[in-house]
């Protein structure tokens, strides 16, 4: 038995999804260096592949139907370093102008691409809410996306912040309301949701988006915390986090020096301050719930407007697997919609 298998807290729909499916507990490594040639192993790659699989498994045209909506893929150049990134663009037929969710995908900003099939489906069930969907293919710290350029912070930040700037420059051509533009993204993406939020407000750019929605955010940067119970208790819940690696695939620096665009919970107040409607959304079961929430209490205790949802029942990130629990997938995507067209 795996802890999500034993959990009596969890959905028992995650529980025949997901089975005995979990991310085996990873020593500390030394360096980048390394952490780039284990996962280059055949044991690693055949566990990517299963992982993979799962994944897939659960981004079915079932639960999540493209009818009515137009898939295109758009591209455009990043700065500073004129790299080319792809996004997928989904939104609902016809010429109306829309809302429009930029979104982040998750894989610890280390992994995964806003094309694989889970996350297709994903941005299908948020279009399908009448928003227009940007889902940016940014670059990954340990794993490609269709970005071929595998690269430590702030590459993939970089590329967040050019394509939220691409899509509001093009919000005529996309059809979007240039007015009604928010940023989402969960886990890693949850990181540079609020990541690309904190260096539009640096730039003096922050009226180009009017909120930020992140899911189950992965910001801490070590693991286990002392000041976060879920971090234990919930450690090895379908994923974990209890060891260096990423944070040494991100860049190492970055954490010992309390960078808040590589790690959002070192934001200091006057970081946050100023920010737009800030919405954090947890799971009950996910090691990573407790610093999504005391971001949240940082985000009041700045004087942003934010509010906070908790998911009973579920895993990381559940909401990004739609063929799990098809209902929370949806009543999260109703939540994101609301945010976009009322900035509230």
């Amino acid at each position: 038995m795996t802890k999500l298998l034993d959990d009596p807290r969890i959905d028992p729909r995650i529980k025949t999804v997901f089975g005995d499916f979990s991310q085996p507990a990873a020593s500390d490594l030394s360096s980048r260096e390394e952490l780039l040639a284990a996962m280059r192993t055949p044991e690693a790659q055949a566990a990517l592949a299963i992982e993979a699989a799962l994944y897939r498994s659960t981004g079915t045209e079932e639960a999540a139907p493209s009818q009515g909506l137009v898939v295109e893929v758009k591209t455009f150049v990043s700065a500073p370093d004129g790299n080319s990134v792809k996004i997928q663009y989904i939104r609902p037929e016809g010429e109306a102008v829309l809302p429009c969710v930029y979104y982040t995908h998750g894989g610890g900003m280390a992994y995964l691409s806003a094309f694989d099939d889970n996350y297709r489906a994903w941005g299908r069930i948020l279009a399908a809410q009448g928003l227009a969907v940007a889902m940016v293919d940014f670059r990954n710290c340990m794993l490609a996306s269709s970005a071929p350029e595998v690269a430590p912070y702030p590459a993939g930040l970089n590329d967040c912040v050019s394509g939220l700037r691409w899509t509001h420059a093009n919000a005529r051509d996309l059809g979007v309301d240039p007015t009604r533009i928010i940023i989402a993204g969960d886990s890693g993406g949850g990181n540079l949701a609020l990541a690309t939020a904190m260096k539009l407000k640096q730039d003096g750019d922050i009226g180009l988006v009017r909120g930020v929605y992140a899911l189950c955010p992965y910001i801490g940067g070590r693991w286990p915390h002392p000041d976060h119970p879920s971090s234990i208790h919930n450690e090895g819940i379908f994923i974990s986090v209890g060891n260096n690696r990423i944070p040494l695939a991100y860049g190492i620096e970055a954490l010992e020096r309390g960078d808040p665009l590589a790690w959002p919970s070192f934001a200091t107040e006057e970081d946050l301050r100023g920010l737009p409607q800030t919405v954090i959304s947890v799971n009950e079961c996910d090691p990573l719930l407790d610093e999504g929430v005391s971001f949240y209490r940082k985000l009041l205790a700045a004087g942003v407007p934010a509010r906070c949802r908790q998911v009973m029942g579920t895993i990381h990130a559940t909401e990004v697997f739609p063929a799990c629990a098809p209902d929370i997938s949806a009543n999260t995507a109703n939540d994101i919609a609301y945010l976009a067209r009322t900035g509230a």
